[in-house]
């Protein structure tokens, strides 16, 4: 007799508990880098906008490097070209674990993220390009309102207190993990300002040596940290944004540790750079690109001209729209059943919160605008937009905290105090039962 089949786990649901943990492990370290990333957000436009600003500019326009190597940049320069590299290898990282362990490791489970991140990709860059085209505008920001900043937004969600079940959270994260991939392709795509084949063929090469250092198990940071920035060099006067490196390499790490071995080397990797990301990378790129101005003549330019209007648009209508309604097309064509402890209003409310696109979204602006006063527009473009994203996920969030509550309280009630949650062990029970029962059926 043939074995009965396993019923589907209902989306939004608990995770399984190994990705419950790793996501746990993530998102601990991401909501103190966001927590972070906020205050530093707050230091530079408090500078940028003091009796002190001058000493702002001229410390993010101080250069330094090796010219000859190309590399004599301003301190702006390197955090966004150098400092997000780091940022770019975690999230790399994150993807490679969601491909190999994660929602994306299965067409079932990857379709409702993959499609709700595309469509929250889209729409804003529709809407911008609505916006932009009906104003006279440039087209060239289309791109900044794309991304989600996942540390600014778990940082809301910190600062607001909610009861986020870990399933909405790690829907949270596979979202901005896809969307940080759709931005480095946009950025390696239509931010390349011009090609040095030769330096890009050297990039290549050390590229295919560190994917052998990985094929034959060498080990030593001797040798893949001199690689990594030679890497990184080349790749950065080969033309390409050299954020690009980053994931790159994130995409060549083992994930599957061998026998023997605790943990992969991407793991161990992510473990040493997490903190390193959050907590120096993506805070000093804040706090050199969140300093605009915030006079009443600029935050009229944001409602008044084109190009800023078009990213407050795409970041707080057009991603909320766009997740919300590829999550919800996606799961009818899939047949997914949404958690029934559920609503569609809390998807409505996660997606809301996706529209805080600070990192990748300022990223993307300077390269867009790079030296011009729409560049400085549409950065504060970039923080009302999250601000007001922000705003709406608090109030829709906080209307549903008790649910969130009493989801969280029996997600993580541990009567027998032995480290794993009883939900868990009743799963894993009751799965190996039922199937023990079908085998002796069989």
């Amino acid at each position: 007799m043939a074995a009965t089949p396993r019923s589907r786990a209902p989306f939004l649901g608990f995770l399984p508990w190994p990705e419950r943990q790793a996501v746990a492990d993530a998102l601990r370290t991401e909501t103190v880098g966001g927590l972070a990333l906020l205050a530093a957000a707050v230091v530079a436009l408090v500078w940028a906008n003091s009796p002190w600003s001058d000493a702002y500019e001229t410390v993010r326009e101080f250069h330094f490097g090796t010219a000859a190597l190309g590399l004599d940049l301003s301190v702006g320069h390197w955090t966004a070209d150098g400092l997000l590299t780091i940022f770019f290898l975690v999230a790399g990282i994150e993807l490679k674990r969601e491909l190999v362990v994660g929602q994306l490791r299965t067409t079932a489970t990857a379709a409702l993220p993959m499609v709700a991140a595309v469509c929250g990709m889209a729409i804003p860059a529709a809407l911008y390009a609505l916006t932009v085209g009906t104003g006279g505008g440039s087209m060239e920001g289309w791109a900044v309102p794309m991304a989600t900043d996942i540390a600014f937004a778990l940082a809301v969600l910190a600062v607001i207190s909610t009861h986020l079940p870990s399933a909405l959270r790690a829907f949270l994260l596979t979202l901005a993990v896809v969307d940080d991939l759709g931005a480095i392709l946009v950025i390696a795509v239509f931010f390349t300002s011009h090609i040095n084949v030769w330096a890009l063929l050297g990039a290549a090469a050390g590229l295919v040596f560190f994917y052998l250092l990985q094929r034959f198990r060498v080990t030593g940071w001797w040798w893949y940290v001199p690689l990594g920035v030679a890497v990184w060099a080349l790749t950065y006067n080969g033309g390409v944004h050299a954020t690009v490196t980053g994931v790159v390499m994130a995409l060549l790490l083992r994930t599957t540790p061998d026998e023997g071995e605790e943990h992969s080397p991407a793991l161990r990797t992510e473990h040493l750079l997490r903190p390193l990301s959050a907590g120096v990378a993506v805070l000093l790129f804040a706090l050199f690109a969140a300093g605009v101005s915030v006079s009443g003549d600029a935050l009229s330019q944001v409602f008044t001209s084109p190009e800023p209007l078009g990213v407050v648009i795409g970041l707080a209508a057009g991603k909320a729209l766009g997740i919300f309604l590829g999550t919800y097309l996606a799961a009818r064509f899939t047949r997914a059943q949404l958690n029934p402890e559920l609503a569609w209003a809390d998807v409505f409310g996660l997606s809301t919160l996706a529209g805080i696109g600070f990192t990748v979204a300022l990223l993307i602006g300077e390269l867009a605008f790079s030296g011009s006063a729409t560049g400085e527009h549409v950065k504060a473009a970039v923080l009302v937009g999250s601000l007001i994203s922000a705003a709406l996920a608090a109030v829709l969030l906080r209307r549903r905290n008790v649910i969130y509550r009493h989801l969280s309280e029996e997600e993580n009630l541990d009567a027998e105090a032995d480290g794993i949650p009883d939900t868990y062990q009743r799963t894993t029970h009751t799965t190996t039962t039922a199937e023990r029962q079908n085998k002796q059926k069989g």
